[in-house]
């Protein structure tokens, strides 16, 4: 089952439940998938939905640390239990060392040797770790690794 569908049931069920942190979280996410649909006129594949929750993850996480800041810790609950709500709907993450091989193995591939090849490399490679790493951590190791040559 893909991730919009198991999006859709959660929310009816959290509806039922009267869950309004998980159905206020899966209600946003899907907002933000539906919205993307109608810009671009298309369906979204998995990739697309997963990335779009690790958007809103990282969102969240702003959010917090803006809330930390105002002394606000009645928001930085709320939005930590909607961050914890999102994550479930993602893979496993992906291990440091997987990442690291995965970045070395497409950094071969597309013979990539400065720099500045960082924007062939990250093509090839974020569609394989979609959902399973943050694209910040990818482009960090990419770029790690690209110095490192």
């Amino acid at each position: 089952m893909e991730t919009k569908e198991k999006l859709e049931i959660a929310l009816k069920e959290a509806m039922r439940a009267g869950d309004d942190v998980r159905k206020r979280s899966v209600r946003m996410v899907l907002a933000a998938v539906r919205q993307v649909e109608i810009d671009k006129q298309i369906k979204l594949d998995e990739a697309a939905v997963l990335s779009i929750i690790q958007k809103e993850i990282k969102t969240r996480k702003e959010s917090v640390e803006e809330a930390r800041g105002a002394n606000r810790p009645d928001i930085v609950a709320a939005t930590e239990a909607e961050i914890v709500v999102l994550q479930a709907y993602l893979p496993e993450a992906m291990p440091a060392d997987e990442l690291k091989a995965m970045v070395e193995k497409a950094i071969s591939e597309v013979d990539a040797k400065l720099p500045s090849d960082m924007g062939k490399v990250m093509k090839l490679l974020l569609p394989r770790v979609a959902g399973r790493a943050p694209g910040d951590q990818v482009s960090s190791a990419v770029r790690q690794a690209l110095l490192n040559k």
